[in-house]
């Protein structure tokens, strides 16, 4: 073959081979339960049970990801959103997350509620390799990254959020008798262990009664009259919303004034202040991440303002004073961003890879300051909050926002 021959038919050769290879980086990895039309997300949330006031969350995500199916999907692709109730017990969150799997073929599992459910179906989603992505529950234990490298919280740890309360009291009553009512699981030890951490050597002293109480009770007003009994000036309510509602109504039944703090998760106006009673919810504290719908200095914030137009279009009628509506439009809003940011390699790896990739990323919901960081060795998404006052119908945020950084296990 003459020099000038096999020179052309290499080059030809060279420049298949390149666009061969480049075709090769421009194609479409999917794992099961994405394609090119759609993706496929799963969800458990307590639709019933004593946690059911939580259903809310499930119900404001499918909303979102119906509108952001409207405007076109995902890089083009729909979002297949299914949701089950597993009425916040473990054994039924275990099966509906093996329908998910199995049956329903999900890519990931999505912001599944609760300490209890999500402590149940760990195990199962880590040795199959599925995202149990931005999950719906504080414990600490979900940023472990070397032992459960497909499991990442999204809200702040409950030991945070117990070490923001207990540098609180430090400051503003070193001398406080605390009492500390928690739910005995590990959301409610968490919270136990965070207090501890925060009061550090002052606890001992601090702290004179720590009463727990069982989620299958129907009623914790017999925990409220042994606890006034011990004469706290301090109470401090590690419960979910049910049970938050019934401590605060009982203390004022009770005639019994104690500073009140309440735990992030039961801070809801709509589900935990009003039916505790507006004029007994007066003068109790939490802290916030995330802005308040019902608050009207929030009426003219961009953010919100896209929630609100969200709200009404897509859940009219939906009580804005629900925190859940805040919360799961934070969290779907989270998600949305990191299926984006997968662009067309939508397999588990790449979906885990950019939720560990997130930075300052502010959903239109969180507080001014308070921004979305992960990485492959932090998987605890938001970790500052800012502390807050009960006073009429809504809650009014004071000082600044305190970082509870916890270290990966």
């Amino acid at each position: 073959m003459p020099f000038k021959l096999r020179t052309a038919v290499l080059s030809a050769a060279v420049v298949a081979c390149a666009a061969a290879s480049g075709s090769a980086f421009a194609q479409k990895t999917y794992d099961t339960g994405a394609s090119d039309t759609e993706i496929k997300i799963g969800n458990i949330i307590p639709y019933s049970g004593p946690a059911s006031a939580y259903g809310s969350i499930g119900k404001t995500e499918a909303a979102y990801f119906r509108m952001i199916n409207d405007q076109g999907g995902i890089n083009g692709r729909k979002v297949n959103f299914i949701t089950y109730d597993d009425a916040y017990s473990p054994p039924k969150a275990v099966e509906q997350v093996r329908k998910l799997v199995e049956s329903d073929e999900v890519l990931v599992v999505f912001n599944p509620l609760g300490t209890p459910s999500n402590t149940a179906i760990q195990k199962y989603l880590n040795s199959k390799k599925i995202p149990q992505l931005f999950v719906a529950t504080g414990a600490t234990k979900w940023n472990d990254p070397k032992n459960f490298p497909w499991t990442i919280g999204w809200q702040p740890s409950y030991q945070s959020e117990a070490q923001i309360y207990a540098k609180w009291l430090m400051k503003e009553k070193p001398d406080a008798k605390v009492a500390i009512l928690y739910q005995n699981d590990d959301f409610g030890k968490d919270y136990l262990k965070g207090t501890k951490d925060g009061l550090g050597a002052k606890g001992a002293s601090m702290i004179i009664l720590e009463e727990s109480y069982e989620i299958a009770e129907p009623t914790i007003d017999s925990h409220i009259v042994k606890i006034k009994a011990a004469n706290p000036d301090v109470l401090l309510i590690y419960a979910t919303p049910k049970f938050a509602a019934q401590t605060i109504k009982k203390t004022a039944e009770l005639g019994w004034k104690p500073l009140q703090i309440v735990a992030n998760v039961s801070i809801s106006v709509g589900s935990v202040m009003q039916p505790a009673g507006f004029d007994n919810a007066q003068g109790v504290l939490s802290a916030a991440y995330a802005k308040d719908g019902s608050d009207s200095q929030w009426n003219n914030d961009p953010g919100m303002k896209k929630w609100n137009e969200f709200l009404d279009k897509y859940m009219p009628g939906a009580d804005k004073t629900e925190s859940a509506l805040v919360y799961g439009y934070g969290a779907a809003q989270t998600l949305a961003k990191v299926l984006e940011m997968c662009g067309d390699n939508l397999t588990r790896a790449n979906v885990m890879k950019q939720a560990a990739s997130l930075k300052d990323f502010t959903p239109d919901t969180l507080l001014p300051g308070v921004k979305i960081n992960t990485s492959a060795t932090d998987f605890a998404p938001i970790s500052q909050l800012q502390m807050m006052r009960f006073k009429g119908q809504k809650w009014e945020l004071f000082g600044e926002i305190i970082s509870g950084d916890i270290p990966a296990d």
